[in-house]
């Protein structure tokens, strides 16, 4: 292992470090991003319950503030439902503007490895083949051991590259459709959590004719 990556030359190094990067942000993100952690089933169901026997208090909020992001975001609008449903879903969309950006990091620096480590593979290319051609131009043909090294190298950079961009690339699509599925969770259960409170409907029956868009504007990311 280590003579490939000697023979791969000093670009090997940025390619190693961004491999190491690479990895721990997928074991991260897969850890925070779990949709127990994120959106716990019947949450909703659970305030509803403290709504209704009138033991939503101060430290109630707190504690559903604290326990995941899709209680954050139900707090916030519980502790401004007395306002009225636009100052409720205005409530909402700060707090989730919030959340989103916390379940979005570092997804940008994986995307950047995804796209930079291919092209560090192809500079490795192009210096390898460079010395290809010094040793021919110095050297000729015959010298086939200085030939090979150039072509050894140029070949270990690309192969290195690839190897670290394609599974990046597939983690990052993966965590950006993971963010987009969370984020419609958690809109059903915010313009659920606005219809209880505010049109008096049961929460296990509570239509959703009006959707609370939590992303601004309502635009979602692409897979």
């Amino acid at each position: 292992m280590w003579e490939l990556i000697s023979a791969g030359g000093w670009l090997m190094l940025p390619i190693l470090l961004s491999s190491v990067i690479a990895v721990a942000i997928i074991i991260e993100r897969l850890w925070t991003l779990r949709t127990s952690r994120i959106a716990p089933p019947n949450l909703l169901g659970q305030v509803w319950r403290w709504v209704k026997d009138g033991q939503l208090d101060a430290v109630k909020l707190k504690t559903l503030r604290a326990d995941s992001p899709l209680g954050e975001i139900l707090a916030a609008g519980l502790a401004n439902a007395r306002h009225g449903r636009e100052i409720m879903k205005e409530c909402i969309q700060e707090a989730a503007s919030k959340v989103i950006h916390e379940m979005e990091r570092y997804l940008n620096t994986l995307g950047t490895i995804a796209a930079i480590t291919p092209l560090l593979g192809l500079l490795g290319t192009v210096i390898g083949m460079i010395d290809v051609f010094s040793a021919i131009m110095t050297q000729g043909t015959g010298n086939t051991g200085v030939l090979a090294g150039g072509i050894s190298k140029a070949l270990i950079t690309t192969a290195a590259g690839l190897t670290v961009a394609i599974p990046a690339l597939f983690f990052h699509r993966f965590f950006v459709r993971r963010v987009d599925e969370l984020v419609v969770s958690m809109e059903q259960e915010a313009t659920r959590l606005v219809e209880v409170m505010q049109g008096n409907r049961d929460v296990e029956g509570a239509p959703q004719p009006e959707p609370v868009p939590l992303r601004a504007g309502n635009g979602r990311k692409g897979a």
